[in-house]
């Protein structure tokens, strides 16, 4: 998508050398994409040229969302942003574009699997280049990816596994081969025992493992990546997650002795805002008006992420409780949240009452962090993807965690029960709506709603405090930044 600015390029004051070049690809799902593109940012404002690879498909639905960014530059999302250190590349995922990714999940991820190597695989060395082009480069790609180690090595060149889950989902898919070996995954009757032997993490339940390491059905596409991924990860030079040291400090101490694994988040736009660069692949809403309007601390902010499904019923069941809790409330409803063949899976009325004394407000998207930053929010209804989870703390907004899929699940363990920052509300196929309505009153109104906020307050602070000077983030950030110069030749610290 054009040519690399000559700046990216230009001599850095290091003896005449290159800028270090950093190749970012996110995998291609919504919650992956936001936290690449601000590392990426982060990356230029440090001193690195950066080459930013989206799928042509992600591409398409942030461009058609109108989320262009304001600064102009046609279809470069990142025109304006990253001081023209950032080149903006597409890579075909191997579908046309006219493609439901979302209703053939299954399909899609073979393709994930099978067929995008090979397209990345090009891209990357038309990209890195040879000689001394491929000496001054490092690859940050996600972990999920299945390809990273293998093609860092054939170019040559480092390889960064970018984590976007917290360090606990990471030692566990790490030492899976601990759990299968003490029968706790990957056979046809898993024990349901306390599991206390993965380095790093204490007593977990069964029940608190990501979705897909609680499955007894192994041989699925999903499980084929994180398998194959994992393998891969094994073969990083570094490890950058998103996460904060204090929040997890022994699962990262642990997997220090494995291999350099730094911890730098929060990953958030800069002032907590909407982002300088176009990342939604849904159209926003603007809601400000409406939350303008409501007393403060008196709104349930609802939404359950961009990637996984609810079931009509589940659906209907939340609607209903929160309807009976009286709470105002404003919700997204992504348009195939249940799925992209069931536009309108609310129960029937219920937008009519929620609009009738005007307490409520259902969206198809909005910019998550003025949301949750906005006085009017008392409460978050979520789904526990690790992005919301984040920006929930850093708002000081308590959370109510119906988890849906993979990493959410333990996910709302670390908020429930090592934070106690919100409360669990349900289950997968278990959950009423008087559950709903009993837990969202306790929170919204309830002496208990108070000590969820003292908690998450400090949780707040801690987040807050590790990106500030001097913080544990900050010095993981400047610790990885001065190593990828050192082994790509742009120099330490300035």
């Amino acid at each position: 998508m054009g040519q690399q600015p000559q700046d990216a390029v230009a001599a850095n004051g290091n003896g005449g050398g290159k800028r270090p070049h950093a190749v970012v690809i996110p995998y291609p799902l919504q919650g992956h994409v936001i936290p690449a593109v601000h590392l990426a940012l982060r990356l230029a404002a440090r001193g690195f040229a950066v080459t930013f690879v989206n799928t042509e498909s992600v591409h398409r639905q942030i461009t058609s969302s109108g989320g262009r960014h304001g600064g102009g530059g046609g279809d470069d999302i990142f025109a304006g942003a990253g001081g023209g250190a950032i080149r903006y590349e597409l890579v075909s995922d191997g579908f046309p574009l006219g493609f439901d990714r979302s209703l053939n999940h299954d399909q899609y991820m073979e393709g994930v699997l099978h067929v995008l190597p090979a397209h990345v695989d090009e891209l990357l060395r038309r990209v890195v280049g040879d000689g001394d082009d491929a000496a001054a480069t490092c690859l940050v790609a996600d972990t999920f990816f299945v390809w990273p180690a293998t093609l860092a090595r054939k170019l040559g060149v480092p390889y960064v596994s970018f984590w976007t889950e917290p360090a606990i989902i990471f030692s566990l898919y790490y030492h899976m081969d601990l759990l299968t070996k003490n029968g706790h995954f990957n056979c046809k009757e898993p024990r349901k025992d306390t599991i206390t032997y993965v380095p790093g993490v204490e007593a977990i339940e069964p029940g608190e493992l990501m979705s897909y390491l609680q499955d007894t059905d192994t041989t699925t596409v999903v499980h084929r990546i994180i398998f194959r991924a994992f393998e891969e990860a094994r073969g990083a030079d570094y490890v950058v997650c998103n996460t904060v040291e204090e929040l997890e400090p022994s699962t990262i101490a642990a997997l220090r002795r494995e291999r350099p694994f730094y911890a730098v988040g929060p990953i958030l736009p800069a002032g907590f805002a909407r982002s300088a660069v176009a990342t939604s692949m849904w159209a926003e809403s603007d809601c400000s008006r409406w939350l303008a309007a409501q007393p403060s601390r008196s709104v349930l902010y609802v939404s359950f992420g961009s990637y996984a499904h609810v079931t009509r019923r589940e659906l209907h069941e939340i609607a209903r409780g929160v309807l009976a809790s009286g709470a105002r409330f404003l919700w997204v409803m992504r348009p195939d949240i249940v799925s992209s063949d069931d536009p309108d899976p609310l129960p029937e009325g219920f937008a009519a009452a929620a609009a009738a004394d005007g307490r409520g407000v259902v969206v198809p998207w909005c910019c998550q962090v003025e949301v949750l930053a906005h006085p009017a929010v008392a409460a978050f209804l979520t789904h526990c993807g690790w992005n919301s989870i984040l920006e929930s703390a850093w708002a000081g907004v308590p959370m109510l965690c119906f988890p849906l899929l993979t990493d959410q699940f333990t996910n709302r363990r670390l908020v429930v029960r090592e934070w106690r920052a919100g409360v669990a509300v349900g289950d997968r196929g278990a959950v009423d709506a008087g559950e709903v309505r009993a837990k969202i009153e306790g929170v919204m109104r309830g002496e208990e709603g108070e000590v969820l906020r003292e908690q998450v307050g400090k949780m707040r602070a801690t987040l807050h405090a590790a990106v500030a000077p001097g913080g544990s983030s900050r010095r993981g950030f400047d610790e990885l930044v001065d190593e990828l110069k050192r082994r790509c030749g742009g120099g330490g610290r300035h």
